[in-house]
């Protein structure tokens, strides 16, 4: 007993900023030591503040996630995390890096047909994201449902490439209501999942599309919130690819048929196809003109750097993510977002403070740590895009990402079950990377892991919708840790009210046992030969 005490304390004299385990559980006491100052109390202190109605839904350039970002920049600053100074960043406070966008009306859009204008929302509607375009629309495809399967396919017998096509929502039907695509009641992915139809219309090249909504009014009540928003994206060089696609009420749809297809309506479109029992597709003149020209507005956002430089590897670093920006106000409803992402971006607060609090104690970790809180994720990644196009810090010297967006609630799988976190990305990129985070959970945590949504197949696509997604085009291995959307989800009821506490503590801690391992590790991770899409 005596010669091992004289063993641990002959390696904290000689190796002071090295990690100790322990001799009988073999569990490393100086990790453990630091990840006990992460707390529910001081999670809740923070959140309290951040997702109270003073920050104003943190909005991306707006206010309340200019406010956030001081929050969070005097925090870094109170735990001895010091000012990033360097030309990249160019604040005077040095823990901003600066990004510049555009904001852009979504009004400004009309389409006219036999001497009529049919008025955005009124008639028809569109996601933004493509760029402002004027131009006369002479020939058209009527293309049934826009589906291509072994069952049902409208693309057989005709090229869309180049062209504007024309099709309904939804998937076709017989006369008892079964779908021409499974045969029974239940619809296919066709139906649930918009993004295959969009998807699909990529691959063939087509010009835009125009979707006939079989319920237009409730499906712009339900997503009316983001319709009416302005878009933001990144100020570049470089033109938006996406592809125009309108959705259209079915007057305005029977109203184009009608000066381009004599006859054809959109109820006689379903009817026969439901008839028939397979496609129905052709290809009409048209005469009608598409006007896109938005306001456009220039605004700037910032992500927060907190670097805690490490000690003998120092030049390869761990970088910790969450996204503070939200969704703002609405009128007088303010979006206070506290699980999405106010959750993760006080994770990142107490991350920051145990890394910063053990490096300051002499037990600083051997490779660097960043905690980036990053901004415009609800406007399509925009901070964590900017940052892996304008790195700080370089990217091939960056070991992993690890990205927290909505820790706070229990979603319906789980219900009654607060003891899981859904783990996305992790062994896409590196198989080591999976393998550390189990060995973390399993010597400190013991969550249930559940990886339902790192499926490549899984519908939701998870994995391409959050920060460390832009990490892993860049070939940076990453985990996603996640706990499920919610009926608060992009709601103003998102409240902190509703968050639990004590599960957020046992996640946090999680992600820093494995930032740790990471961190402390003689070598770096190993990539897989051959990546995970």
């Amino acid at each position: 007993m005596v010669t091992r005490f004289l063993i641990l304390l002959l390696l904290q004299v000689l190796i002071p900023c090295s990690a100790f385990p322990n001799l009988e559980t073999g569990k490393d006491t100086i990790a453990i030591r630091y990840g006990n100052t992460i707390t529910s109390k001081d999670i809740k202190a923070h959140l309290t503040i951040l997702a109270s109605d003073e920050y104003e839904g943190r909005e991306t350039g707006e206010e309340g996630q200019k406010r956030a970002a001081k929050y969070i920049s005097k925090h870094f600053s109170s735990v001895g995390i010091p000012p990033y100074l360097d030309s990249v960043i160019n604040d005077s406070s040095g823990y901003y890096q600066k990004f510049p966008l555009v904001v852009q009306s979504p009004y400004g859009a009309t389409i006219s047909s036999d001497q009529k204008t049919y008025e955005f929302i009124d008639d028809f509607f569109f996601f933004s994201g493509f760029e402002d375009f004027a131009m006369d629309v002479k020939e058209l495809i009527l293309l049934g449902y826009g589906i291509e399967s072994e069952e049902y396919n409208d693309y057989a017998e005709v090229d869309v490439k180049d062209k504007w096509i024309l099709f309904l929502s939804g998937e076709p039907l017989d006369k008892k209501g079964n779908s021409l695509i499974t045969g029974t009641k239940d619809l296919s992915e066709w139906s649930t999942n918009w993004r295959k139809k969009r998807n699909i219309a990529k691959e063939k090249e087509v010009a835009g599309m125009f979707i006939i909504s079989q319920n237009y009014e409730d499906l712009l009540n339900s997503y009316r919130h983001y319709i009416e928003k302005p878009s933001v994206k990144l100020i570049s060089s470089e033109k938006d690819e996406k592809l125009p696609r309108f959705y259209l009420s079915i007057e305005l749809s029977n109203k184009i048929l009608e000066a381009t297809a004599k006859g054809v309506t959109v109820e006689s479109i379903i009817k026969r196809i439901s008839k028939k029992r397979k496609p129905y597709t052709e290809l009409i003149s048209s005469d009608f003109k598409i006007n896109i020209e938005r306001d456009r507005t220039e605004i700037e956002s910032e992500n927060v750097l907190g670097y805690i430089e490490g000690t003998d590897k120092k030049d390869e670093l761990i970088v910790i993510t969450a996204h503070y920006d939200h969704l703002g106000i609405d009128g007088d409803v303010v979006y206070n977002g506290a699980d999405d992402d106010g959750s993760g971006t006080v994770a990142l607060l107490e991350l920051a403070e145990a890394f910063a609090m053990a490096k300051a104690d002499g037990y600083g970790t051997r490779r660097s740590i960043l905690i980036m809180p990053v901004s415009g994720e609800e406007k399509g990644l925009l901070g964590s895009k900017y940052y892996t196009s304008n790195p700080v810090y370089p990217l091939d010297n960056t070991v992993a990402n690890l990205n927290i967006d909505m820790i706070g609630r229990i979603d319906t799988i789980h219900k009654g079950n607060p003891n899981y976190v859904y783990l996305i990305g992790a062994d896409r990129l590196s198989q080591e990377l999976h393998d550390v985070s189990e060995r973390a959970n399993t010597e400190y945590i013991n969550l249930e892991l559940d990886y339902r949504f790192n499926d490549e197949d899984d519908p939701n696509r998870f994995y391409y919708r959050s920060d460390h997604y832009n990490f892993a085009k860049k070939n940076v291995p990453v985990i996603f840790y996640f706990n499920g959307v919610h009926e608060d989800y992009h709601q103003p009821t998102d409240t902190v009210d509703k968050i639990d506490f004590d599960k957020m503590e046992k996640i946090t801690r999680l992600i820093y046992f494995t930032a740790w391992e990471l961190a402390n590790m003689e070598n770096r991770i190993k990539m897989i030969e051959d990546p995970k899409e």
